[in-house]
């Protein structure tokens, strides 16, 4: 019985299909808005609950302006164990006047991403820094030694109080 060569169509399905499934996964995390649900939304004439109904809820509110709302998403890829890296980054702002009808849609992406670094010095904490030697010896002499005439380990007991 002869076998016959695999087709070059097939071969080439086969490598395609073995190739996919090496590509590491994209997460979307949070609410990326519809572009279509998006262009529905005009200024002057939206309210707040035509945008949730468009939307939904916002992934945030402003922290002092209870009328601007931000859908905040993120595309991240991990590859193998290494920190995810962020591939695309998108934030809509949504401002409303004070009846709750739209006044200004904002776009947002990669291109106005920046990274927050936390200053160390802003916040000090309670305490002292202390030495290596202070870390290592600093237990010293602060554990008592046992009293005369009892054992070592030998305590109350649990159930009178005895010992």
């Amino acid at each position: 019985m002869l076998h016959k060569p695999m087709s070059p169509v097939l071969a080439v399905a086969a490598l395609a299909v073995a190739l996919a499934g090496c590509t590491e996964p994209i997460d979307l995390r949070g609410n990326d808005p519809d572009k279509i649900a998006m262009e529905t939304i005009k200024p002057g004439v939206t309210d707040k609950a035509s945008v949730t109904k468009l939307l939904g809820s916002p992934s945030s509110v402003a922290t002092f302006d209870s009328n601007t709302w931000y859908y905040i998403s993120q595309k991240t890829q991990e590859i193998a164990f290494f920190k995810p890296s962020l591939r695309d980054e998108k934030v809509v702002s949504i401002a409303f006047d004070e009846k709750g009808v739209v006044q200004r849609v904002a776009y947002l992406g990669m291109k106005q991403h920046e990274e927050v670094v936390p200053n160390p010095d802003a916040t000090p904490a309670p305490g002292r820094e202390f030495t290596i030697l202070e870390q290592l010896i600093g237990n010293f002499g602060r554990f008592a030694a046992p009293q005369a005439g009892s054992q070592e380990g030998e305590g109350p007991n649990p159930t009178t109080g005895n010992r």
